[in-house]
């Protein structure tokens, strides 16, 4: 007895194809292109995100760069200031401005030797402010040669800043105020001599003519110059 195959009627089995597509259903282009749009703004947002952050943290790395540059040079000046030899002791003004350049007598102190002096300048050279420095002087004659010639032979140079655009400076001298003019200076020295020819003056100490030095700076990186003021021997 042969079996008998029955066959499925069309209707029924396209319906069941139909239904096997429906459940097989998958993403259209419009989805897949909505989806890649989304991910390239989140992509973006984030990557300019990121580049603010590292923008900003450059910023403040400079910052503190210039502030630490700024310290160290304000710093060195103090202490050139504060140990100013007197006029007495340099035989002229122990802080002058000529020829673009702060000079300053100073008291040097080496250990196991006599006291000395030495003359230190600032000047902006290529837009970096160096310190110049000579070797400890001996004599009267060491001195006068080496506040009236240039850094010679044995001078220290030491670039403490860059970027610089103009380095300014006043002194200040009682009775005058705040000056650019070396004559107020010498004007004061005189009147000083003048005054220990006084009988009743004439035992007291030469006093300074420059009592404060103000120093601007201005660089690049600022929208406005700094500036700082300091005592001159003290």
């Amino acid at each position: 007895m042969k079996p008998i195959v029955r066959s499925e009627p069309r209707r029924s089995r396209s319906r069941s194809l139909g239904r096997v597509s429906r459940g097989a259903h998958g993403f259209t282009l419009i989805e897949l292109l909505v989806a890649i749009a989304i991910l390239a703004v989140i992509a973006v947002l984030s990557w300019r995100g990121l580049d603010q952050i590292i923008r900003g943290r450059q910023t403040i790395t400079n910052a503190m760069e210039d502030e630490r540059v700024f310290a160290q040079l304000f710093d060195q000046m103090r202490i050139d200031a504060r140990q100013a030899a007197s006029d007495d002791e340099s035989g002229q003004p122990a802080v002058s401005l000529a020829g673009g350049a702060l000079q300053i007598v100073r008291q040097m102190n080496l250990p196991g030797s006599a006291p000395r002096l030495q003359v230190v300048r600032y000047r902006v050279t290529e837009g970096r402010v160096i310190r110049y420095a000579s070797p400890p002087l001996a004599n009267v004659g060491d001195l006068r040669a080496a506040t009236r010639g240039g850094e010679g032979e044995g001078w220290s140079a030491v670039p403490l800043m860059g970027g610089v655009g103009a380095i300014s400076a006043r002194l200040y001298v009682p009775r005058v105020g705040w000056t650019t003019q070396m004559k107020d200076v010498q004007g004061a020295i005189t009147e000083a001599d003048n005054n220990l020819k006084v009988p009743q003056l004439g035992n007291a100490p030469l006093p300074r003519s420059v009592t404060g030095l103000e120093v601007s700076v201005g660089a690049k990186s600022l929208a406005r110059p700094i500036t700082r003021v300091f005592l001159i021997g003290e």
